[in-house]
């Protein structure tokens, strides 16, 4: 196990902050030194890490962002079909903002504010590429139907925001089959 330099702890404290305040106040109700309260550092210490609020909220975006696209793409192979590697992704999506809330949260939020500068997000849609790619060799085969890779995204990864959302404020409940149903919704609303 290693051990944690004192700069590493301070700097995943503030990461843990800014994503727990986003998500419970929004951008704009976080202000620095909240994230440094929860944070338990002093305010100028953000400042050693971050240069401004901005780079902190984009900064925290890339790499919640850069975990999320590991996480969903560890186990994809890009020889697999196009139907099987659709599958495989969507489904670790899925496992990965049913288990990981906070971080999921702090996306959906992220994808829906114009908060992120452009910058992060393109930086963000660069840890896509996978899946963008299985997109446009699904559409080469006539597989996936030719839609823009925005409107495929919207089709098949958004709804789970959504669900998560439903699911955290009890009007829905998650399981094995309604993962299932979500799937093949996904999957019939972009098969050709």
């Amino acid at each position: 196990m290693t051990v944690l330099k004192k700069s590493e702890i301070k700097r995943n404290a503030l990461v843990k902050a800014t994503i727990t305040l986003v998500n419970n106040n929004g951008f704009h109700a976080t202000p620095m030194s909240k994230i440094a309260k929860m944070a338990n550092v002093s305010p100028a210490t953000i400042y050693l890490y971050f240069e401004n609020k901005q780079d902190l909220v984009n900064k925290v975006y890339i790499g919640v962002k850069a975990a999320f696209t590991a996480y969903a793409f560890a186990t994809y192979q890009d020889h697999m079909p196009v139907a099987q590697g659709f599958e495989l992704i969507w489904k670790r999506i899925a496992d990965f903002k049913l288990n990981e809330g906070e971080e999921a949260l702090f996306l959906a939020q992220c994808d829906n504010t114009p908060v992120i500068d452009e910058d992060s997000r393109q930086a963000g849609i660069k840890h896509l590429k996978p899946l963008l790619d299985l997109w446009e060799r699904g559409r080469q085969e006539r597989i996936i139907k030719p839609l823009s890779d925005y409107l495929l995204y919207a089709y098949t990864i958004n709804p789970l925001s959504f669900l998560m959302v439903m699911q955290d404020r009890g009007a829905f409940k998650i399981d094995k089959n309604t993962i299932e149903d979500a799937y093949q919704a996904a999957w019939d609303s972009i098969k050709h």
